[in-house]
C-alpha cells in the first residue's frame, strides 16, 4: 500500500503537473465504488474551467486545492496513484509490476487534461482507492480524523511521548492508527520499531519516556529520509530492515546478520528482529 512518502511523491508529481493550470476536460471511470456514487457528469460540471492552486497532503489523503470548492480529494488504496506522461512510473516492493509506459495507463479512473496541454491520471486497479469531493478537505472527514502527520505536524518529544503512553494499545498496531499518525503503514512501523529497538508486541503504556522519544525521533528521520529519497527505495539505507523484511523467509537476516521473524500483530505481518528489540 502507498505509505507517506510514496502518496508525498504523489503530491509532488501532481504539484508539477497540474498547479497553476486551469483543468480543460475531465474524463471519469463510471465506477461508483471508486467515485463513492457520484457519477462521471457531477464531475465534469465541477472540475473543468477550475483553476488548480496546489496539490495538498495530510497523511495518505491527498487533494488538490482549486479556485473554489469542491475540492478533489484522492486516496490511493492498495495499488492506486497518480501518472502523467512521461513520469517515471514508481514501483511498489509490494506492489504488482509495471507495465511498459504506455498512455493512456491500464487501470485509469480519472484523467484531467490542462490547459498546457499537459494530463494527470490516478490509476486504481484494485478499486480500494477513493476520489471524493470535498468543500474543505482539511476540516471534513477523512482527514479532519486523521492524526498528526510526521513530516509536517510531529508533536514535540514530551507531547509524543504523552499521546503513546497513553495508549492501552500494542505499539505496532498504534503506530498503524491513523488517528494517531497519519500516512504511516506497515513498512514505516516496522522500520520504526527496528531501529528504535523496540518489541512490536509492546502495550504502548509500557514504554519509558525514553523509548517513546526514541520511537519519535526514528520515526522522523525515516520519513524524512524517505520522502528525500522520493519514495524510490533502491535509495533507502542498505542497513534498514525495508531491504531484508518481505516475503516470510525463514532465514531472513537484517543487513547485520540478526535473524527476522514474521508475526501477525493487529491483523497485519510484523518483520522484527527479536535479538534486538526489547
Amino acid at each position: 500500500m502507498p505509505e507517506l512518502p510514496e502518496v508525498e511523491r504523489g503530491r509532488g508529481l501532481a504539484q508539477a503537473v497540474a498547479a497553476g493550470r486551469r483543468i480543460e476536460r475531465v474524463w471519469c471511470a463510471d465506477d461508483p465504488i471508486v467515485f463513492d456514487s457520484v457519477g462521471p457528469q457531477r464531475w465534469r460540471r465541477t472540475l473543468e474551467g477550475k483553476r488548480v492552486e496546489a496539490a495538498r497532503r495530510w497523511g495518505k489523503q491527498l487533494w488538490l486545492a482549486l479556485d473554489a470548492p469542491p475540492h478533489p480529494l484522492f486516496h490511493f488504496g492498495m495499488t492506486g496513484g497518480f501518472k502523467a506522461p512521461g513520469a517515471a512510473a514508481l514501483q511498489l516492493k509490494s506492489g504488482p509490476r509495471e507495465d511498459p509506459p504506455a498512455w493512456p495507463p491500464r487501470f485509469v479512473k480519472i484523467r484531467i487534461h490542462l490547459d498546457d496541454g499537459g494530463e494527470l491520471a490516478m490509476t486504481d486497479g484494485r478499486r480500494l482507492g477513493r476520489i471524493l469531493l470535498r468543500d474543505d478537505p482539511e476540516r471534513e472527514p477523512p482527514v479532519s480524523k486523521l492524526g498528526f502527520d510526521p513530516l509536517l505536524a510531529m508533536p514535540s518529544p514530551k507531547r509524543f511521548s504523552e499521546l503513546v503512553r497513553a495508549r492501552g494499545s500494542n505499539v505496532k498496531s498504534l503506530l498503524l492508527d491513523q488517528s494517531f499518525a497519519a500516512g504511516v503503514g506497515n513498512w514505516i512501523a516496522d522500520e520504526v520499531l527496528y531501529q528504535a529497538g523496540i518489541d512490536p508486541r509492546r502495550r504502548a503504556s509500557s514504554l519509558t519516556d525514553a523509548e517513546a522519544r526514541r520511537i519519535r525521533a526514528r520515526l522522523a528521520a525515516i520519513v524524512k529520509r524517505a520522502v528525500g529519497a522520493n519514495a524510490d527505495d533502491s535509495r533507502y539505507p542498505r542497513t534498514w530492515l525495508f531491504h531484508r523484511r518481505w516475503g516470510k523467509r525463514g532465514d531472513a537476516k537484517t543487513a547485520r546478520g540478526e535473524p527476522i521473524e514474521h508475526v501477525t500483530i493487529g491483523g497485519r505481518t510484523t518483520a522484527w528482529a527479536p535479538s534486538v528489540q526489547r
